[in-house]
C-alpha cells in the first residue's frame, strides 16, 4: 500500500502537500529566541535562524533524528508541532504540522526583523 498526498498526513494544508504545490515560499533569515522540545524529551533553549510558512531551522546541538515530532515555542505564542526533516552540524530543519499563517509570519518578521545574511 502506497502513501499519497490524499492521505491525512499529505492532504491539503500539510507541509508535504504545500511543498508540492508551491516551492516559492521565501525563507527568511531571522534570530528569534525560542524553546524546542522533541517528543518524550525536555525542552531546550534555541535560536530560530530560518523561518518560512512551512517550517524553520534552529540551533540543536544534540542530534535530532528525522521523523521526530517536536514542538517549537516562540515568544508570546503557543507551541507549534513540527517534524524533524534534517539535522546537520548543530542545526535542525523542521516542517510545521500546520502551515504558519501569513499574518503570524509577518508579525514575527516585524518584531524580530530579518537577520543579516
Amino acid at each position: 500500500m502506497s502513501t499519497t498526498w490524499r492521505d491525512s498526513r499529505f492532504g491539503p494544508g500539510s507541509y508535504e502537500h504545500s511543498a508540492q504545490e508551491d516551492r516559492c515560499a521565501p525563507r527568511q533569515r531571522v534570530e528569534i529566541p525560542a524553546t524546542l522540545r522533541a517528543s518524550a524529551a525536555k525542552s531546550f533553549p534555541t535560536t530560530v535562524q530560518d523561518l518560512s510558512l512551512g517550517g524553520f531551522a534552529a540551533v540543536a546541538l544534540h542530534r535530532m533524528h528525522v521523523g521526530t515530532i517536536c514542538w517549537l515555542t516562540l515568544p508570546g505564542m503557543e507551541s507549534m508541532q513540527a517534524e524533524v526533516v534534517w539535522w546537520q552540524d548543530g542545526l535542525v530543519g523542521c516542517a510545521f504540522a500546520n502551515l504558519l499563517g501569513v499574518v503570524v509570519l509577518d508579525d514575527l518578521l516585524a518584531r524580530y526583523g530579518a537577520a543579516p545574511a
